[in-house]
């Protein structure tokens, strides 16, 4: 079972979301884009902007932990750019 850490970009937003999956992200970006009530759910916009495969959720999940903790929207942009 493959999974993966994402980030999401909104441009309505500016706001970006971290997650993980190891589901489809395809089907995962489109219950995104859902109207639903959590905070992804405010804009319909989010576009897949960066990903990074792990061999099982535990380590997915640690590798989000990791990037939220850093607290700071210049170094996720760093990351992203460096694809």
């Amino acid at each position: 079972m493959s999974c993966h850490l994402y980030i999401l970009h909104s441009k309505k937003l500016d706001k970006f979301y971290l997650g993980h999956t190891c589901d489809l992200i395809e089907e995962r970006l489109r219950k995104h884009n859902s109207n639903h009530k959590g905070f992804t759910g405010h804009a319909p916009d989010w576009i897949l902007v960066y990903k990074e495969e792990f061999k099982d959720k535990k380590s997915a999940y640690a590798r989000e932990r990791q990037l939220k903790s850093w607290k700071s929207k210049k170094k996720i942009i760093e990351l992203i750019n460096q694809k």
